[in-house]
């Protein structure tokens, strides 16, 4: 594949360093493989991306050759693996730019993140009528979750609207802000879309009028370097599987002092420092927050996810990505019967769009005959659906692994589509 096809003679030209993407390709053993025949073309990495052998490796490592459990054994093991565990912590931490690692808990993904916030936080400080302002791009783990939690205090949801382009309304959400005002919870970027909000603006003017804000960063921290110091946020969760990690585990980042302030989301073991029949005694945090044994292997795989981003390059990743986007967006623009959702000016990888009188379903398994992974139907965004008058939509979402060869079969796809349905 020459560097034109990989999308990288634009990276080199603009000072970017080139991902080479061949090399890449070669570090994913399921891209080696056929589906249906046919060379796999993965493009669902939104929903959850594949894993380098480093990932595997590490994960296999784990169980083979250092598994216990950690922070209760006083054996090499234990305490090896403890120190191991406790490493992806700190390194997570210098992945989001956090100021200290008892700032970053761990969790089984974003979900539960998001989860533990609500329950914990909003349910130790929001009253009846105090305001939460999601937007119409959320997915639905970053809308229930707080529905929930209004069901229990009586708490009101407001919603930032968006343009017919899928763009974040801001004068919008300047007027819904209020003294009353207490939590804001908005996507990095958009699972359905890929439209990225002005996450700056939202987070200062948040903070201006008193209110918490809580970001989603799964479709984020995938393609673009992320520093919560620098957006002052004061929670950020994201799930290790879209990142190239291990599935079942995630991470919450939270400013030390709104930690320290919340009461515990669960209990039980290693989340205590003494239990009486009369009274527990909480662990410090992060440990308040990690009731139980945790995926310990999945949180080593998540370490060396990580690794392997860092090693590639936030830059390279994110030029090499854009490239992709623009040649889709041109490629998909051009075909008669393909109908675009979503034109936000800033997005991630991610396109989403419509065959003109065939259901996607029909799309997604026509293409699957040609060994093409798209993802169909309503991306756990059913709200934003309904902001466009859809079911769903047929959704390419790429990753490091892509390439431009894989955009030109997922078009020659799309025209089959067109042939059986013409």
């Amino acid at each position: 594949m020459n560097e034109a096809r990989s999308g990288t003679a634009a990276a080199v030209r603009a000072g970017v360093p080139a991902l080479d993407v061949a090399r890449v390709r070669a570090d994913f053993p399921i891209l080696a493989r056929t589906v249906n025949g046919k060379g796999l073309v993965y493009l669902d990495s939104g929903a959850s991306a594949q894993k380098p052998r480093a990932v595997i490796d590490a994960v296999a490592h784990c169980y083979a050759h250092d598994y216990a459990n950690i922070h209760r054994g006083v054996y090499y093991l234990s305490a090896h693996l403890t120190e191991a565990f406790e490493a992806v912590r700190e390194n997570v931490r210098r992945f989001l730019g956090a100021a200290e690692s008892r700032e970053i808990v761990f969790t089984r993904n974003a979900t539960e993140a998001i989860n533990l916030v609500a329950s914990s936080y909003g349910g130790a400080v929001l009253r009846e009528g105090d305001e939460i302002i999601l937007s119409t791009l959320e997915h639905h783990s970053n809308i229930v979750p707080w529905q929930l939690l209004r069901e229990r205090t009586g708490a009101v949801i407001k919603v930032t609207p968006i343009d017919d382009d899928g763009e974040f309304l801001m004068e919008a959400f300047e007027r819904l802000l209020s003294s009353r005002t207490k939590l804001v919870a908005i996507t990095h970027a958009s699972n359905a879309l890929g439209t990225i909000p002005p996450i700056e603006r939202i987070i200062a003017k948040a903070h201006a009028v008193g209110a918490k804000v809580l970001i989603d960063g799964c479709q984020a921290v995938p393609h673009r370097a992320v520093d919560v110091s620098a957006l002052d946020c004061d929670f950020y969760v994201f799930s290790g599987h879209k990142v190239y990690g291990p599935s079942g585990v995630g991470v919450l980042y939270g400013k030390a002092e709104l930690l320290e302030a919340m009461p515990p989301y669960q209990g039980g073991g290693d989340m205590i420092k003494r239990v009486t029949f009369e009274k527990t005694e909480y662990a410090d945090i992060p440990s308040k927050f990690e009731a139980g044994t945790p995926h310990i292997a999945g949180v080593i795989g998540l370490g060396a996810a990580l690794d392997y981003v860092a090693s590639l390059g936030h830059e390279a990743i994110g030029a090499h990505e854009t490239a992709l986007l623009r040649y889709a967006l041109d490629r998909l623009g051009q075909l008669p019967d393909v109908r675009l959702v979503g034109r936000a000016r800033e997005r991630a990888s991610i396109v989403s769009f419509l065959v003109d009188g065939v259901h996607s379903h029909d799309v997604g398994t026509i293409l699957d005959q040609e060994g093409i992974a798209v993802r169909v139907g309503h991306h756990c965004a059913q709200p934003l659906m309904d902001r466009f008058g859809i079911s769903g939509t047929v959704r390419a979402s790429f990753g490091l692994y892509n390439t431009k060869d894989e955009i030109d079969a997922l078009v020659s796809g799309l025209e089959a589509v067109g042939r059986i349905f013409r």
